[in-house]
């Protein structure tokens, strides 16, 4: 069972205005940009993974914060989550088309930054 929303599309030429409260692009970047969800998207960048895999590839993400960040990104439409009605269940989670397309951005972003400091560096460049 893969579970997810997708947002409605906008027409062509239209766009969201983020910069209202009641916009629901909104709600996708705060989620995308929160404290733990640009992690999640990276870590899924390459493969699908299990609850736990997630966990251990996110040092210093508590399960509960795991578990929030994940149910906000499958709501969102940008990762998808499957169930094995296994005992006990095995849930696998992996990145959506949206997700691809909203996650190389932050993959290219996050490579920039890795590759530009040197192991001693004090973020000066």
């Amino acid at each position: 069972m893969v579970e997810g929303v997708q947002r409605r599309q906008v027409e062509a030429g239209e766009r969201y205005d983020v910069f209202h409260t009641d916009c629901p692009a909104r709600d996708v970047v705060d989620h995308v940009t929160s404290r733990w969800g640009i992690w999640v998207l990276i870590s899924l960048r390459s493969n699908d993974l299990r609850f736990y895999e997630l966990r251990e590839s996110i040092q210093g993400i508590s399960e509960k914060m795991l578990a929030q960040t994940l149910r906000a990104l499958v709501q969102d439409g940008l990762i998808w989550r499957e169930v094995e009605p296994t005992t006990p269940p095995q849930v696998t989670y992996g990145l959506t088309g949206f997700g691809r397309d909203v996650g190389e951005p932050l993959t290219e972003l996050f490579d920039r930054i890795t590759l530009r400091l040197s192991p001693h560096s004090s973020g000066q460049a």
